[in-house]
């Protein structure tokens, strides 16, 4: 019995490395010298090639819902013909579990081209709305940090246990962006510069101002101090130079060192997590938050030392730009413990905000690239469509206007842009053809 379970083992791990080093090589990652993996190049098309392994299961494992839901929720996006730019007024909704407002913002999220986190611990979803015509403008997604990130940790400067102790003043920003048609008109970074927005304030002070850390257990008084985020395409151009009325909304901060696990496709995951299980390893079931950090991360790691593989291949080395969006005047000293009240200066409405991000961002767009005009909400289940993996060859660099949200819908603007390059010409030449 012990040696049949041994060679079970045996043939499982042996299948792991197999399916491992295939899947890597399927999608281009090179090794190098060192065992660590190097992506094939650092264009961003390059990057969502990568990530379309991931995002094809994703949206296979959600057929159902989206076959159920679309028909219902189709009709809350936006044709381009529904869209006044001079005219849009944002409002923020938060989302309850179980809800209508949740499906929605979850068929949202299947749009990305970098499929996103569920989030951990405690979490804050918006809907972005557009008053003018009640259409979806984009989606927001706040929740638990991650314990440990150099670039934060060093620009904060705290000890770890001031960085236990005040890490609870701290979100992340899982999802920010927009949908069409809203995003070929740079409404990513209107729905990013609505993070620094009282309504966000005071809806965490709400639902967080007396909230138990899950970590520690302790009860703690919380007080949104900083959001921070990640670009998922290496250097972002939606959060650079995200500044309205002189006040700078994101900074960047320096970049993650290239660590991770979205390269280990679910179906893999899942095959290594079972091996752990016939091992009877701790890592197999413990994924609660609060057991420590990066549970999946550090599951992977141990099955690659016990298949006798570098552990270093869990460091893709994409890089990703990481901002921070300083909400209360005083942040650094609320982070560091010097202080105990957060002190909110200069912090506008939604209502402002928009008001701002039209005049300096959508209406400009809009007046330079109106083939925005041209999407149909009808597009919206291309966007929802999975796309088998491509070779590396067959990716080219994407002409169409993009605000760095949503690689995927990138490559329909493009579509949209030479299926009516003739009546573009005329409107922007004033000639008729």
């Amino acid at each position: 019995m012990a040696n049949k379970r041994r060679t079970t083992l045996k043939r499982l791990r042996a299948r792991i490395k197999r399916r491992l080093r295939a899947h890597l090589r399927k999608l281009g990652f090179l090794t190098m010298e060192n065992g660590m993996l190097e992506p094939p190049s650092n264009h961003k098309d390059t990057f969502r090639l990568l990530h379309r392994s991931h995002r094809f299961e994703r949206l296979r494992s959600e057929r159902a819902f989206i076959k159920d839901k679309l028909p219902k929720l189709l009709n809350d996006f936006a044709s381009g013909s529904d869209v006044i730019p001079a005219r849009i007024q944002p409002r923020l909704q938060l989302v309850e579990s179980g809800t209508r407002e949740a499906d929605l913002f979850r068929l949202a999220s299947l749009t990305w081209s970098v499929p996103v986190s569920q989030g951990y611990g405690r979490r804050m979803r918006f809907l972005v709305w557009d008053e003018s015509n009640h259409k979806l403008v984009g989606i927001i997604a706040l929740g638990d940090p991650v314990f440990n990130l150099r670039v934060r940790d060093a620009l904060i400067g705290w000890t770890a246990d001031q960085r236990r102790d005040r890490l609870v003043d701290v979100m992340d920003a899982y999802v920010v962006g927009a949908v069409p048609p809203y995003n070929m008109l740079l409404g990513g970074k209107l729905v990013a510069s609505l993070i620094r927005t009282r309504e966000v304030r005071d809806l965490f002070a709400k639902r967080y101002a007396e909230s138990r850390g899950i970590i520690s257990g302790k009860k703690k008084h919380a007080s949104l101090a900083v959001v921070t985020t990640s670009s998922a395409l290496g250097r972002s151009s939606m959060y650079n130079r995200l500044q309205l009325g002189g006040i700078r909304y994101f900074d960047s901060i320096g970049y993650t060192s290239g660590w991770g696990h979205f390269h280990i496709p679910d179906d893999l995951f899942e095959e290594m997590r079972q091996y752990l299980k016939r091992k009877h390893h701790t890592y197999a079931d413990n994924h609660q938050f609060g057991d420590g950090p990066n549970w999946r991360l550090r599951l992977v790691r141990v099955v690659l030392e016990e298949a006798g593989m570098n552990s270093d291949l869990l460091r893709h080395g994409i890089m990703r730009e990481v901002f921070i969006c300083r909400l209360a005047s005083n942040a650094d000293r609320v982070l560091m413990g010097e202080v105990d009240c957060a002190v909110y200066r200069n912090l506008l409405s939604v209502d402002q905000v928009g008001r701002l991000a039209l005049e300096r961002w959508i209406i400009p767009r809009s007046l330079r690239r109106p083939e925005f005009e041209f999407w149909e909400r009808e597009q919206i289940p291309d966007l929802l469509r999975p796309v088998a993996v491509a070779r590396l060859s067959d990716v080219r660099p994407s002409r169409g206007p993009s605000d760095g949200t949503d690689g995927a819908s990138s490559v329909l603007v493009e579509h949209v842009l030479r299926k009516n390059e003739p009546e573009l010409l005329a409107k922007s030449t004033g000639r008729t053809l």
